[in-house]
């Protein structure tokens, strides 16, 4: 027999919490996610939640962990399995993409908690986030250029913006299509391009 809803462990309510905040995100705008909506469609009380969770921002929190961990490891994974800088680069470039069709929620969360003016934990979050991809974008970049599979003359800082605004570009436009998934098709034409940019 499985637990009930109100009796499972500490760390699989948790769990729980932020898939279903990543459901929400996917159907709604995230900043209009109440916690009283999150125990709604978890079947608990707000008081439930807030016996693992201290506060909404700890919530957000938790969510964006999960985010960087899932997304930095899978990143980790596809670059591990490539043959040269490049072939990593464009490796890590399809499977950041397969992240966000597999969870739509997560860019309409990122994007929001980069539109608020204070500087609230989960914000912090999404900056060590993006200031840990862009290190390992600009380590394999100058591996590349090192290796002479790049251009001599390639600004490893600007390519490194470029490939993660590469993939905001594709995720506004499957936003604003209202076709997440349709980001799969996109990619590898964007990348090519990409790829002619930096390539030597």
């Amino acid at each position: 027999m499985s637990p009930r809803p109100n009796a499972l462990p500490a760390e699989e309510r948790r769990a729980n919490t932020v898939e279903t905040v990543l459901e929400l995100a996917a159907e709604s705008n995230p900043g209009e996610i109440t916690t009283a909506a999150i125990a709604a469609r978890m079947q608990l009380t707000q008081g439930a939640l807030f016996r693992h969770f201290p506060s909404k921002d700890a919530i957000w929190s938790a969510v964006l962990d999960w985010v960087a961990e899932r997304l930095l490891a899978r990143l980790e994974r596809a670059a591990a399995g490539a043959a040269t800088p490049l072939a990593a680069l464009e490796a890590m470039f399809l499977a950041h993409v397969d992240f966000v069709a597999e969870n739509p929620g997560v860019p309409r969360i990122l994007f929001g908690e980069l539109q608020r003016r204070e500087d609230s934990p989960a914000k912090r979050l999404v900056r060590q986030l993006m200031a840990r991809y862009g290190e390992r974008l600009g380590q394999l970049l100058a591996a590349g250029r090192a290796a002479g599979e790049m251009a001599p003359e390639l600004d490893v800082q600007a390519a490194a913006t470029l490939f993660i605004g590469t993939i905001q570009g594709l995720v506004m436009q499957a936003t604003l299509a209202g076709d997440m998934a349709g980001i799969r098709q996109q990619a590898p034409r964007a990348f090519a391009i990409y790829r002619r940019g930096i390539a030597a």
